[in-house]
């Protein structure tokens, strides 16, 4: 199993960054490597919506990355798994209101299979490059709502 985590606290209430989170639209703001986000099926930001995603790959072509939103607790917690595509993690975005705002913390867990099993370092690096993204969602979040 591969696991990272990454936290941040940003200077905003919960309830804005959950909803900001919970639009799988906002992806791209925030997150490299979306190359296109669409709702493809269920209410945006529920459980059980499901949004159709592409990446960029290692090797700049194009990688299918569709999600599905498996929990949804407004001002706390934002669960998905990935349905498509060669890497398919679980993960979930954690938030908590501290006086100076809210921390969230970004999670994901892969177990891969089969030969892919056997290039662990690569994957690590991959997912913790992932979820230290989180850096810029403080960024995109903290201008916005200054403005």
């Amino acid at each position: 199993m591969v696991f990272a985590e990454h936290e941040v606290l940003i200077r905003c209430d919960a309830m804005t960054v959950y909803a900001f989170l919970v639009d799988g639209m906002n992806l791209p703001l925030w997150r490299k490597g979306i190359r296109s986000i669409g709702l493809m099926s269920g209410a945006a930001g529920t459980k059980g919506a499901v949004y159709r995603q592409t990446t960029t790959g290692r090797s700049g072509r194009t990688i299918p990355a569709d999600f599905e939103i498996t929990q949804a607790r407004p001002g706390a917690e934002i669960q998905f798994r990935v349905i498509s595509g060669p890497s398919q993690p679980t993960g979930g975005y954690y938030l908590s209101t501290e006086p100076a705002g809210t921390r969230v913390r970004f999670a994901l867990e892969y177990q891969p299979k089969g030969l892919l099993g056997l290039m662990n370092t690569g994957i690590q690096r991959t997912i913790k490059a992932e979820v230290s993204q989180l850096a810029r969602l403080k960024d995109v979040l903290e201008v916005r709502t200054a403005a």
